[in-house]
C-alpha cells in the first residue's frame, strides 16, 4: 500500500455512508427527541414526587410503603417496594395524559379544524351526485333524454 493510500475507495465510501447516516434529519430529531425527553422526565418525576405525592399523602394519609413486607421461611417479600412503584407509574401515566397528552390532542383538533378545507369529491362521487339529483328531479325537465357522458377515468 502507498503511504498515502489509506484503504483505498472502499474505506472513503464507508466514511462517506457513516457521515449520511449521522447527519441524516431523522437521527438528529431523535437525538434531540431523547435529551428532550430525559429533560422532561425529570421535571415530572418532580412534579409526582414534589408535588403529587405529598398532595396524596395530606389526603390520604402515608404515601410510601416501603416498609411493608412480608415473610415466608428467611425469605422476605417487600411488597410495598412494587406497590409505590406501581403508584408512581399510575401517577406519572395521569400526569402526562391529563397535562400533556389532552391539552396536545385538543391544540391540534383545534389546529386542524382551522386550517381543513372541505375537500372536493371525488370525479365518480360528483357523477352519481348529479344522476341522484337528476332521478330526483324527474330527468332534464324537456321531456328529451339526455346525451351521453363521455366515461370517467
Amino acid at each position: 500500500m502507498a503511504a498515502g493510500d489509506q484503504g483505498g475507495p472502499h474505506l472513503s465510501g464507508v466514511v462517506q455512508e457513516f457521515r449520511e447516516f449521522v447527519l441524516r434529519g431523522n437521527l438528529v430529531d431523535l437525538a434531540v427527541a431523547v435529551v428532550l425527553g430525559a429533560a422532561f422526565g425529570a421535571v415530572v418525576t418532580s412534579l409526582v414526587s414534589d408535588i403529587i405525592t405529598p398532595l396524596i399523602a395530606a389526603l390520604g394519609g402515608q404515601p410510601d410503603f416501603a416498609a411493608l413486607t412480608f415473610r415466608i421461611g428467611d425469605g422476605v417479600f417487600r411488597y410495598g417496594d412494587f406497590l409505590n412503584a406501581l403508584l408512581s407509574f399510575l401517577i406519572i401515566a395521569a400526569v402526562l395524559f391529563f397535562f400533556v397528552v389532552k391539552p396536545m390532542n385538543a391544540l391540534l383538533a383545534r389546529a386542524k379544524f382551522a386550517d381543513e378545507e372541505p375537500a372536493a369529491p371525488a370525479p365518480d362521487v360528483q357523477l352519481l351526485t348529479e344522476i341522484r339529483d337528476l332521478l330526483r328531479d324527474g330527468g332534464p325537465g324537456d321531456g328529451s333524454r339526455a346525451a351521453p357522458r363521455a366515461p370517467v377515468a
